[in-house]
């Protein structure tokens, strides 16, 4: 067994080979499925209409909920401070 100090090891390779492949076909569907969608028409049922998945004030209380971690992790912060500075006061000076 030989020790090697400037051996780099070779790439990994991979031999895949797709079976078939029509470029023209899937950009054809892909074209047919944005139309749809575009125009509202399901994939499951050709006259059920298309429905967003977004609902009315769905997002309404997101931001604020961060405001108010944000405020709640600052003044955890500064108590810690406070907590450490008075120890360093206390060992420093008594």
């Amino acid at each position: 067994m030989a020790i090697r100090f400037l051996h780099t090891p070779k790439n990994k390779q991979f031999k895949f080979k797709p079976r078939y492949y029509d470029e023209q076909k899937e950009e054809l569907e892909s074209r047919v499925k944005q139309i749809k969608k575009e125009m509202g028409v399901s994939e499951d049922d050709p006259q059920k209409p298309y429905v967003s998945s977004i609902r009315k004030g769905e997002m309404r209380g997101y931001f604020k909920k961060n405001v108010e971690q944000k405020r709640k992790s600052t003044m955890r912060f500064v108590i810690i401070l406070i907590i450490l500075f008075a120890i360093v006061y206390f060992l420093l000076y008594f």
